[in-house]
């Protein structure tokens, strides 16, 4: 079954990508490696959520953020290849906007893990790091990188 199948089958569509918000672009490919930037989540009007984690927010809400983020990657991830089905997920940065104390980052990327997996299959099985941060820009809750591999 193809990625775009299974995205349909989990009830999801791919984002429309919005435009970067400062000078940088959406991906740069080295040879058959792609450096996908940071993004963040979107709330259905296209607005930025904003606030921290274990404060404004609950690991359970920050976790669908991660995975509203992972949606907006595989509309990258996407335009970069052509194809989802031409995607090799190789390594994740996840950052946690969170109070000082806050632990459970890994918890929060999971959301972004989880869909990638669901979509891709074992090609979106990844290297992680999920760290906690002490802002993030706008105040976003997460933003999450990726570097992917097209296949031939």
């Amino acid at each position: 079954m193809s990625a775009e199948q299974k995205l349909k089958d989990l009830g999801l569509a791919l984002p429309t990508l919005a435009a970067p918000m400062a000078n940088y672009v959406r991906f740069k490919k080295v040879g058959d490696l792609v450096f996908l930037s940071g993004q963040g989540p979107r709330n259905a009007d296209g607005s930025i959520p904003n606030g921290k984690v274990g404060k404004e927010f609950t690991t359970e809400q920050a976790y669908e953020f991660a995975k509203n983020t992972g949606l907006g990657l595989l509309a990258a991830m996407k335009e970069a290849a052509g194809s989802l089905d031409k995607v090799e997920v190789i390594k994740l940065l996840g950052m946690v906007n969170a109070v000082p104390e806050y632990g459970d980052q890994p918890k929060v990327i999971n959301g972004c893990s989880d869909l990638l997996v669901a979509v891709l299959g074992d090609n979106g099985r990844h290297a992680r790091s999920a760290v906690g941060m002490g802002s993030l820009p706008g105040n976003m809750p997460v933003e999450i990188e990726a570097i992917i591999r097209v296949l031939p």
